[in-house]
């Protein structure tokens, strides 16, 4: 596990903030927090975890970028967040 962490915040809701080991999976973290972000599938066909991202992490897959192209076109923000490697703070805004 790293000794490097981020924080995970949700502007325009009231849930805290989380501060989570750096590469943890997101969306089991987040689902065991009960957060606002919804989970479907865990595996980035279904787009139900889609929400827009503030902050720098890695860029998406292509089949993550396919997906995204399919579901939400010329946003440059919007990722699904069961595919998100968390390298750093994220705000995540629900769509």
């Amino acid at each position: 596990m790293s000794d490097r962490y981020c924080v995970v915040s949700f502007p325009e809701t009231d849930y805290p903030p989380l501060t989570l080991p750096q590469h943890q999976n997101l969306s089991e973290c987040l689902t065991i927090q009960n957060s606002p972000v919804l989970f479907g599938c865990r595996t980035g066909i279904c787009g139900t975890c889609l929400v827009a991202i503030e902050g720098n992490i890695p860029p998406a897959s292509e089949e993550e970028k396919e997906i995204l192209e399919a579901i939400a076109p010329g946003s440059d923000r919007v990722r699904l967040a069961c595919q998100i490697d968390l390298t750093n703070d994220i705000k995540i805004t629900l769509l």
